[in-house]
């Protein structure tokens, strides 16, 4: 039987894993309504409009993300449709929403778990939260994105879905998809699934959006790593994932 996620379950995790956030936003504008009266008459129409955009960009931020972990074909893996047998590993960041996915939507592929989540590199608060909410699967491998513990052309598919961006310095991510590549066969594909700094983001996240990494420097850390994009595809104009295979040549 299939895996189904429950009803609002991406945007109450949002919520939940970030709820820091729109509390001090949420006391931000109530204290603005509060205490607006006390401001200078000239300012009035200026904290009503600040109040008015702070809820409608909170608003809008929870609705589309709603749209983009709730309602899309975000955790449908269609890039693996045609998957029926092989070795996958998938590797997370700390958070693992797929695995349990995979296994019941892809009975015959033997799946391996990763996860390089680093308590001294990764100190959000919201991954924290997220590692206590769901623990690792057992059987899971914690690495290091320096070197995977795998040998040399284990898998025919690797997926890192919304899990790379956590990889803040660039040489440090490079080497994980030079990683990533050493362990996928020549002739095997990785997808990796990322949110990305660009407008669209922007309008949805605000200053959120510098969590992500921008395309060029996706283009130029998949490039490094001796990787070629097969296909690139929006799941959402929010999301992208891109299907990367071997360059073909040397290091």
């Amino acid at each position: 039987m299939d895996v189904k996620r429950k009803p609002f379950q991406g945007v109450y995790n949002i919520i939940r894993f970030n709820w820091h956030f729109y509390f001090i936003s949420g006391l931000t504008l109530v204290c603005l309504v509060i205490f607006k009266h006390h401001l200078p008459e000239f300012m009035h129409p200026f904290a009503f409009g600040f109040t008015l955009l702070g809820v409608l960009a909170l608003s809008v931020s929870l609705l589309i993300s709603f749209y983009i972990y709730d309602l899309s074909d975000l955790y449908h893996l269609k890039g693996l449709k045609n998957t029926d047998e092989g070795r996958l590993l998938n590797i997370n960041a700390g958070f693992d929403e797929i695995s349990e996915i995979i296994k019941t939507r892809f009975p015959k592929i033997e799946l391996t778990i990763c996860d390089f989540y680093n308590a001294e590199k990764h100190t959000e608060i919201s991954i924290q939260r997220a590692r206590k909410a769901y623990p690792p699967i057992n059987g899971t491998f914690h690495v290091s994105t320096h070197k995977l513990p795998f040998k040399d052309n284990s898998f025919e598919y690797a997926l890192a879905q919304l899990s790379a961006h956590e990889i803040r310095d660039s040489r440090e991510r490079v080497q994980f998809f030079k990683e990533l590549n050493r362990v996928t066969k020549t002739t095997g594909l990785i997808l990796v699934t990322e949110h990305l700094r660009d407008w669209n983001n922007f309008m949805v996240y605000s200053i959120g959006f510098f969590h992500f990494h921008s395309k060029s420097d996706w283009l130029e850390t998949f490039k490094e790593a001796n990787l070629k994009i097969k296909s690139e595809t929006k799941v959402t104009p929010f999301i992208t994932t891109f299907t990367l295979e071997n360059n073909g040549d040397t290091f």
